[in-house]
Order: C-alpha cells, then structure tokens, then sequence
C-alpha cells in the first residue's frame, strides 16, 4: 500500500460510518412518527391531509368516526350566536302581491293538456347502490355515544339545559346542540338503516320527482344542496337534480323553479341547526296565482306527503311567494305547526333525521290512493279542507227535512271569459224549481275562509268550466258539481280537471256539454264553418289555440229548456 492511500482509506470509512448513524437517525424519526400517527391519530395532522375542511370546520361525523374507539371527550357545544329563529310567516318589509290579480279566473293559462315526457328536462342521476353494512355516524355525535358516561351529576345536566334554545313557535321546537342530540343516536342508526340500499330519489313518476331519506340529513339553502351522509365504509355515490315542483316535463314551468341538489357524501358543512321533525321541501312559483293550479300543484300534492306527519313537519320553501303563504295560511298551519323557513334567504345548516324533496302528486287535482302514502284519497283531503277553515256541514240537508230552508244553488259567475249571457233567465228557471239561489265569483283574490263558508252553505254549485269549480272542495259530502263544457270538444279535460276529482271527493257530479246555438262563437264563424263541424281537428294547433279560440273568445247563453232536467236531477239527488 502507497503511503497516500492509507489516509484516504481512513477517511472514507469514517464518511461511510457518519452515513449509516444518519441513516438510522432518519429511520428512526420516521419509526417514531409513524408509530405516533397510527396511534395517536391526532386530528390536526390528519384533516390537514384530508384537503376538503380544515380541523374546526370538519363536520363532526368525520372527526368522530376517526376517533370511534377513543373514550369521549366533552361534548361540543354549539354558539348561541350562531342560532336563529325561523323565518316568520308574514313579513312586514315585504310588499309582495299576488301574481295575476283580477285576472285570476284565466285559469287555463300556460297549461299543457297533453301528459308530458317523463324523461323531459331531467339529468340522470350518477349512483352506486351498494349501500349494504350503513353504519350511522350519528352514534357518535358530539363525542358521546354508547361510551359516553352516564355518571353526570345534577350540575352537569343542569349546564346541559343552559344550552337549549326554545324556538318562539306554536309547538315545542327545539334546536339542540350537539350533546343534546346524542340521545336520538339509536334510532339515526336504525334511519340509516332503513335507508340501507333504496335509491335517495325515485324519477318514474311521469308528474314528479321525488327524494325521500332518512338518516343525517343536512339542508344547506345557500348551497341549495341536500346532503345525505353516509357512514363509513359505505359505497353509495349518488347525484341528483331536483325542481320540487310537480310539473314534470313542462319546461316552460320548471324554467322559474330552482334547482337542488341532492347527493350522498361523507363530508358536509357542520350542522347550525338540529330539528327534531321530518323536512318537507316545495317551491311556490310555477303556476300559482291561479286558483286551480294553487290546489293540483300544491295544496292536493303537500295534503298527500305531508299529511302523515300529524303537524310534526318543518316545510322549507324554494322560490318562495309571501303573498301565497299568507292567503292559504290557514292550511299551512294545519298541516305543519312550524314557521316555513324561506330557502333564498336562509343561511344556516340545518339538520334533519328524514327529510322529503318535492311533493307526491298524480293526475289533474286527483290522488292516487294506490300509490299515495297510507292510501290518502281525494275523500280525505276534501274532509282534511272542511276540517281546516271550520266548516260546519259535513254532509247536505236532505229534502224535507228542514220544511222552511229550500235547497241552496251557487252560481259561479265569471267575467271578460266563459260568461253566462243569460244569467237572470237561469236563475229564475232554477228559482221556479224551488232553489234558493246565491250568484258569486270566485278568483284569485277572494277571501279564502269566506268563500269556503259559503259554499259549504250549499247543496249545488254550478258554473262554466274554469278556475272557479275549484272550491268544490269545500262543498260538503253528497252535494253536486254541475260543469258547463264550452264548445270545442272540451268535455275530456273538463272531466279530468273536475269530474273525475269530483267523484272520487264524494260528491254527486252532472257535466253539460254545450250546443252550437248555446256558444257565441256563432257571433264570430259562419254556422258552416269547421270549427263547428269538426272542432277536434283544431286540437292539433296546440293549447294556445283552444285557449284563444275556444275558452277566451267564448261565452255562454244556456238552454234552459234544455238545461232544466240537469237542475231536477239535482234536486232529486237531495231526496232521501
């Protein structure tokens, strides 16, 4: 060996040496945290690597489900600061007034008489069915749980209820913080359960879609988002677009309606309010302001999902009219005892065990006992409507029973549209047969409970097809409708918007098609003219046409000679 190389031998091996002690040093350190990570799981490390919320904002599902088998912290507590009323009814910063007024008995305005593509306008949902072993992250919230002891003394409750927001509302509603809610953990995991593999929303209805889920439930209106959270180790991957409103395939309608999402996820806002009752949520725009459209778009289809609920419901209202809410208050506060929470002016997280996205509706002002949830029928809602404005008769007065009160007859009267030309020589016809007869007009602006009153006053309603025949609802059980059809082969839709719901209400109904020489088309066409001799060839010009031409130009000079036996059957139907 030269004598230069044995120095440089002893330096490599010294650099070699320096190396591997380094080397261990690194593994070492690496060993150390690993095995802290995995123990410890600290949240801090672990969210910063999750990348969607940071450790205080994360929802608590999340922070719990990573410490399941640690023993119970504190329970979190939610800031008052943070909590809000519900949104009041009536609002008096608002100058909102009906859509249409004065013009509310054009009922037939923007109305599609064929039944529209069940498929129009909808985006398909991405999903994963696979919801099978759901475990409810709700076991756990606000670091309770099954392990959370239940050693606490008299003091520590006592602090507990310090935290209980009341709610000033007609029932006991109460927004809970986190600790609060812990109690209902069981029966979350049983909702979550229940879910268990069901699709969120069901699309084959050919009128509405609808989203139904129970479990953790979380509305954020900001967002208009719907998120249904899922436990961990599910497979669920869902999305869907929803407008609540049950005009399934009417573009134009749905065009005014905001769209909400719903979807499956595992991380979400944290919740800023806790309700104990299921979520109902419906939009108002659409169609509403006429009268007609009020109760197939709305009222029948929230009777029918609602209903089951006795009252214990919180509806939550996308494209909210204020007026609408007010003029039909009463039913609202029938069917729910909560203040509605307007969705476009609402910016909190609210939290829901189950919760329903758009409303269950059928055919024309009609339910589907069938299908409906526990077999609700037209029957019902027509009870359900006497019940909610007081009305006081269930069923008519039977001929002779009262020698001195003569049968009550309601003419609907109308203007500028479907008029009765000859509406004195109606009524002294039906006066000869012993009627007692009261002539009123029914639109949008009328006073609903006044309305309601009087025609549950009667024992016969009558009037040309229209808007008006709407408050059949309220006459009383065994009473009969009789609809004036104008010329131009409306008698299908008039049967299907009045006759049919009619009927299935429990009523007596007598429909009367016009002729030629009752319609003041005769003003405008020769008598030889096609609209007369064929007038459902006209059909195939769309709804705009048979509006204009056949509802909006015409009016009506009844027959009386040839009406009268639909009046004597009506009295006879009043015989015992």
């Amino acid at each position: 060996m030269k004598a230069g190389e044995r120095p440089k031998l002893v330096r490599g091996v010294r650099q070699e040496s320096r190396r591997f002690r380094l080397l261990v040093i690194v593994v070492g350190f690496f060993l150390v945290s690993l095995t802290f990570v995995f123990v410890s799981k600290p949240d801090a490390i672990l969210f910063s690597l999750n990348g969607k919320l940071p450790v205080e904002q994360a929802p608590t599902s999340i922070l719990i489900q990573q410490k399941v088998n640690e023993p119970s912290g504190e329970s979190r507590k939610t800031s008052t600061d943070a909590l809000r009323g519900d949104p009041k009814v009536v609002d008096d910063e608002a100058d909102a007034k009906p859509k249409g007024t004065g013009g509310g008995s054009e009922e037939e305005e923007g109305r599609v008489l064929s039944e529209p593509d069940p498929t129009s306008g909808m985006m398909e949902p991405t999903h994963n069915k696979d919801g099978n072993g759901h475990k409810s992250h709700q076991e756990t919230l606000g670091g309770g749980g099954d392990g959370e002891s239940k050693g606490n003394d008299e003091e520590g409750e006592h602090a507990e209820q310090k935290h209980k927001v009341t709610l000033p509302t007609v029932s006991n509603y109460t927004i809970h913080d986190a600790a609060e809610d812990t109690e209902n953990a069981k029966q979350e995991g049983m909702n979550n359960v229940q879910q268990g593999s069901k699709p969120l929303c069901d699309f084959s209805n050919f009128r509405a879609n609808v989203c139904e889920m129970r479990g953790d439930v979380r509305i954020h209106p900001t967002a208009t988002s719907v998120l249904f959270m899922e436990p961990e180790g599910s497979q669920r991957d869902e999305v869907w677009k929803i407008k609540p409103y049950p005009r399934k395939g009417d573009e134009f309608c749905l065009s005014h309606i905001t769209e909400v999402t719903v979807k499956s996820s595992k991380v979400a806002p944290e919740c800023t309010k806790y309700h104990d009752v299921p979520a109902v949520i419906f939009s108002l725009t659409g169609y509403t302001g006429n009268l007609f459209h009020d109760f197939t778009d709305v009222l029948v289809p929230l009777f029918t999902t609602a209903s089951e609920f006795n009252g214990e419901v919180q509806f939550l209202i996308t494209d909210m009219a204020l007026w609408w809410t007010i003029k039909y208050q009463t039913v609202l506060q029938k069917l729910s005892k909560y203040p509605v929470i307007d969705f476009s002016k609402d910016d909190q997280v609210h939290c829901f065990k189950h919760a329903i996205v758009g409303l269950h509706a059928y055919m024309e002002f009609t339910i589907d006992s069938t299908k409906a949830p526990h077999n609700y029928s037209m029957a019902d809602f027509n009870r359900f409507m006497r019940g909610a404005y007081s009305l006081g008769r269930d069923s008519v007065t039977v001929l002779g029973e009262y020698p001195k009160i003569k049968p009550r007859l309601l003419i609907i009267k109308r203007h500028r549209t479907r008029m009765f030309l000859n509406l004195d020589e109606i009524i002294s016809m039906a006066e000869e047969l012993g009627f007692e007869v009261v002539i009123d007009e029914a639109n949008v602006s009328s006073d609903i409970s006044r309305f309601a009153r009087l025609v549950n006053s009667v024992d016969v309603m009558m009037g040309v097809h229209g808007a008006g025949l709407t408050n059949c609802v309220f006459l009383p059980q065994h009473a009969t409708l009789i609809q004036i059809v104008p010329w131009g082969g409306l008698d299908w839709i008039s049967r299907t918007d009045f006759g049919n719901p009619a009927e299935l209400m429990g009523l007596r109904y007598k429909q009367y098609s016009i002729g030629v020489d009752e319609s003041s088309l005769t003003d405008q066409y020769p008598r030889d003219h096609e609209i007369f001799k064929n007038p459902i060839s006209f059909h195939q010009r769309g709804f705009d046409f048979i509006r204009q031409t056949f509802m909006d130009k015409q009016n009506v000079k009844l027959d009386c000679k040839r009406f009268r036996p639909i009046l004597l059957e009506a009295l006879d139907n009043l015989n015992p």
